[in-house]
């Protein structure tokens, strides 16, 4: 068969379509949520350890917000790989926020996780109501433009959310 440049062009793009650029995994399935391709709602408080935390601000070209509580058996099960992700991963910015009603209960979960990323007391729920947050523990991300491209429920696997982060890296 001989194809013309034209014709040569098209296959290879056509072929090229369903592959994910530069070798990076397709973005997991995302959990729905009316927010997914809008803007990440703005996160800026202290940290309960004083940092100031800001998501729209800096060079981080991803950024992940994960809610929580010491409630919630499946969200201690998911803290160990957002710690690792926020430990492997320095051009990611990980900001953990705790549902807890108490502070004191926040700080020992930190703790016992040894969770080194900015956590934020949702005192009052005023971000969980921003991120329309129903069930824990779930987990927002937003590429580099700050759009909202993929969340995370409680059926995700641990491997998801790195997968997701892969996936959005430039």
């Amino acid at each position: 068969m001989d194809l013309g440049r034209r014709e040569l062009g098209a296959f290879f793009l056509g072929a090229l379509a369903g592959t994910p650029a530069c070798g990076r995994p397709p973005l997991p399935s995302s959990a729905p949520s009316p927010l997914v391709g809008k803007p990440l709602p703005k996160v800026e408080r202290r940290a309960i350890d004083g940092r100031k935390v800001d998501s729209h601000a800096g060079a981080q070209a991803i950024v992940v917000v994960k809610f929580f509580a010491h409630y919630c058996e499946p969200c201690k099960r998911t803290l160990p790989a957002a710690q690792a992700l926020a430990a492997s991963r320095p051009d990611v910015l990980v900001i953990g926020v705790a549902t807890d009603e108490e502070e004191g209960v926040v700080r020992e979960l930190v703790a016992t996780y040894g969770l080194t990323f900015p956590v934020v007391h949702d005192r009052g729920r005023v971000l969980s109501g921003r991120f329309r947050v129903i069930d824990l523990p779930i987990s927002f991300v937003a590429g580099p433009d700050r759009t909202l491209r993929w969340v995370g429920g409680p059926e995700q696997r641990a491997s998801d959310l790195e997968q997701a982060v892969d996936a959005m890296t430039p």
